[in-house]
């Protein structure tokens, strides 16, 4: 039995080369990290993270350093879907969601890294190994930037090897909206894969409106319309709107996004590995929606993400996210012709430049 030995967390503010915007969470200066590193009896390691828009790291650190490491202590590292639950159960009462579930999917990620890691096989191979090429995006958070700066960015991503791309919407008036989505249609091309975000920053009348709006410039999916929590206004959304639907980003549970699935809310779940329950949730989202016939997208987190979408046949997009960790990585996601490749190297496979992050630490 690999008993887990040692539970190590902490949490890093890391500053952001430029300013990100959207519509919902104003201007992004820098994000949090959370880290977790699990060792267990014979010395092997797996690590594991979540993220933050600037706030509620400190909570997340909290819940790891005093709940997580007395619940896993001492466990046996391998019986992944117990301590799942033990973790989920252990902090019912005062989590759910919020802080709580990003901290326990920090920890299933770890889990998840150490077993693959063991086995000697990347988590990719792990989980059951479809095709490590997998379609990716660049996800911009560009929501104020000028039109010439959206188009400089967008021509960027593309010579960074992108064949798709996303961007921001949600702006104060509908017609710039459509002004900006017109622009960046001409700019790509009839047949380039565009996707648009708004954030969560309409109502369920107004997203309808944009959705019809937008319509005309052929987008693979508008994104997160209205409020996560409003699956009925999702539904209705889907129905009347005119568009493919991509949400799912800020759910924080198997049973949320059956709710939103099961009631014809979306059409591309969205989870996010890093706030859903982590790997074993993301998983089971992405085989809910494959028994629904819909393909399974992303949110952040691509170079762990890469290995679970290269594992899934009812894969779509990756989103390459802004909030990378290029800088504190030694071999940060490559695109090559609008694909990354899931590595091959043991585990997720991601090495943290532990040193360099030691000097932007906050807890």
């Amino acid at each position: 039995m690999p008993a887990i030995t040692s539970v190590q967390s902490a949490l890093y503010r890391i500053p952001l080369p430029e300013v990100l915007t959207d519509s919902m969470h104003g201007a992004m200066r820098a994000f949090e990290l959370n880290t977790v590193r699990l060792r267990d009896a014979e010395g092997a390691e797996g690590v594991g993270y979540t993220f933050t828009v600037g706030r509620n790291g400190a909570a997340i650190e909290a819940t790891l350093s005093r709940e997580m490491a007395e619940l896993l202590t001492g466990e046996d590292a391998d019986r992944i879907e117990h301590l799942w639950q033990k973790m989920w159960w252990g902090t019912h009462y005062g989590g759910r969601g919020g802080p709580t579930v990003l901290a326990l999917s920090a920890v299933d990620i770890a889990l998840w890294d150490l077993k693959a890691r063991r086995a000697g096989l990347p988590l990719w191979r792990l989980l059951g190994g479809h095709d490590p090429r997998v379609p990716c995006y660049a996800g911009g958070i560009d929501l104020d930037l000028p039109l010439d700066a959206l188009l400089r960015q967008t021509d960027g991503n593309l010579a960074r090897g992108f064949r798709a791309i996303k961007m921001k919407v949600g702006r104060a008036r509908l017609a710039e909206d459509v002004e900006r989505v017109a622009a960046m249609r001409a700019h790509l091309g009839g047949d380039f894969p565009l996707m648009a975000d708004a954030n969560m920053k309409w109502t369920v009348d107004e997203a309808i409106r944009a959705a019809r709006a937008l319509a005309p410039h052929d987008l693979v999916w508008l994104e997160e319309p209205i409020v996560p929590d409003d699956f009925a206004g999702h539904a209705r959304v889907v129905r009347e709107g005119g568009l493919p639907i991509a949400a799912g980003e800020n759910l924080r549970t198997l049973w949320d996004f059956r709710h939103l699935i099961a009631g014809g809310g979306v059409t591309y779940p969205e989870p996010d590995v890093t706030n859903c329950g982590g790997v074993t949730a993301f998983m089971k989202i992405a085989h809910l929606a494959e028994a629904f016939n819909l393909p399974v997208t992303s949110h952040g987190a691509h170079d762990i993400t890469v290995h679970l979408l290269a594992a899934c046949p009812n894969r779509s997009y990756l989103e390459a996210h802004g909030f990378g960790l290029d800088r504190y990585i030694a071999e940060p996601l490559r695109i090559v012709d609008g694909k990354a490749t899931a590595p091959d190297r043991p585990g997720h496979g991601i090495v943290f430049d532990w040193q360099g992050l030691e000097a932007i630490r906050a807890v």
